[in-house]
């Protein structure tokens, strides 16, 4: 019974005309009901039919300032309803119902305190009036119901505070994890521009090279080899543009220009591995080795690289093997640490270091997975797609 009275009154709350609707009604009703019982017989209290009447009014009708005045609509309901119930005996159906409305908006969106307050005068005629007067059937369902009502409001309120809660904190996450990503798809293609850079020079000196020392060569040829060159440097200072556009968007201040690593430089990035860990790091390749293209070899250097930094940072001590297998169309990286493997709040596996990985990889087209090993510790797998420079002459 309480449970479909404070469903009925939730809907009731919730409308936007709700409360003054409801008063009208249930004064309505309120008058009714006290007709019906003067008409049914006398009582034994000196109560007259306009009395009754009025106070049916007056527990039902200051629920129609419930969006307004919460707290004075619900002591003033309260304060008449004890008024019918403890006086006179008389409390309506319809005033109980505004009763349990008012305390449940207290509940759910009010002064959780006053509403509790008011519940308690109810506790109290339950607990303490004599049995002869009869008074006690009508106070103990009343404060039964009035305390579902509360608690049914309360349990409410925390959940759609805990539902807020959980949306502000996967929007704050979803943020940080955007301006992560940002900044590292600056920071990858401020690396890439250097190599992307160097092929767009070798095209404009190869241009001119072709123009300068072709003997007998077309005036229509040498044109178009002249375009070939100032279409390269112009494309080089379009470049140097966007990479200035990153850099600020970015936040990040002039870098020295330096030669980007390769895998030819793998074996001095484990040396420093070794040296700051303390631990085994082992390079096993497998398959022809071949010359892949820059963009490549970079992101393969990068990702070796923020591999072991995780290593060190979350198994720290733990033997690292990092796998290279060179195959026709693929180069497939495989990086295994021996450590405890993945934490039960699942930072290692969903971290910026591997938020940056897969930046890296989904620029050049690769795919990438990590999670726990078999058998212990932490694995990452990078198939990326290669192009020989065999292949692409």
């Amino acid at each position: 019974m309480s449970e479909g009275i404070t469903r009925r009154a939730r809907r009731i709350a919730d409308s936007p005309d709700g409360p003054a609707v409801a008063a009208a009604a249930l004064g309505l009703l309120a008058a009714v009901e006290s007709a019906v019982r003067a008409a049914a017989g006398p009582s034994d209290l000196p109560l007259t039919l306009p009395l009754a009447i009025l106070l049916g009014l007056c527990t039902t009708v200051p629920l129609a300032l419930l969006r307004v005045h919460p707290a004075a609509a619900a002591t003033a309901v309260t304060a008449a309803s004890l008024l019918a119930l403890v006086g006179y005996r008389d409390l309506t159906l319809a005033g109980l119902v505004a009763q349990l409305l008012v305390l449940h908006h207290l509940g759910s969106r009010g002064s959780r305190r006053l509403a509790v307050l008011l519940v308690l005068p109810y506790v109290a005629v339950a607990l303490t009036d004599p049995d002869d007067t009869g008074l006690r059937g009508y106070a103990v369902p009343a404060a039964v119901l009035a305390a579902a009502a509360v608690a049914d409001g309360n349990g409410r309120r925390t959940r759609a505070e805990a539902v807020a809660r959980d949306a502000t904190e996967r929007a704050i996450a979803n943020t940080l994890l955007e301006h992560a990503a940002r900044g590292e798809r600056a920071r990858i293609a401020r690396e890439l521009h250097d190599v992307v850079a160097h092929h767009i020079s070798m095209i404009s000196v190869q241009a001119e090279t072709a123009r300068l020392t072709t003997p007998d060569m077309p005036e229509a040829g040498a044109k178009r080899l002249l375009d070939i060159g100032d279409t390269a440097r112009a494309a080089l200072t379009e470049m140097r543009r966007l990479l200035g556009v990153l850099r600020e968007d970015a936040g990040a201040p002039p870098v020295t220009r330096k030669p980007q690593p390769g895998l030819t430089q793998l074996n001095e990035l484990l040396d420093e591995a070794r040296a700051a860990g303390g631990a085994s790091t082992r390079l096993i390749v497998s398959g022809p080795v071949a010359p892949l293209d820059p963009g490549i070899e970079l992101t393969s250097y990068r990702i070796v690289q923020e591999a072991l930094t995780n290593a060190r940072r979350h198994a720290p001590g733990a033997a690292v093997d990092v796998e290279l297998r060179y195959a026709p169309q693929t180069l497939d990286l495989r990086i295994r640490d021996n450590g405890p493997g993945p934490d039960r709040s699942g930072a290692r596996a969903s971290g910026h270091g591997l938020l940056g990985m897969r930046e890296r990889v989904a620029a050049v087209g690769g795919e990438l997975s990590a999670g726990p090993a078999p058998g212990g510790g932490f694995l990452i797998e990078v198939r990326l797609p290669t192009g020989t420079k065999e292949a692409l002459r």
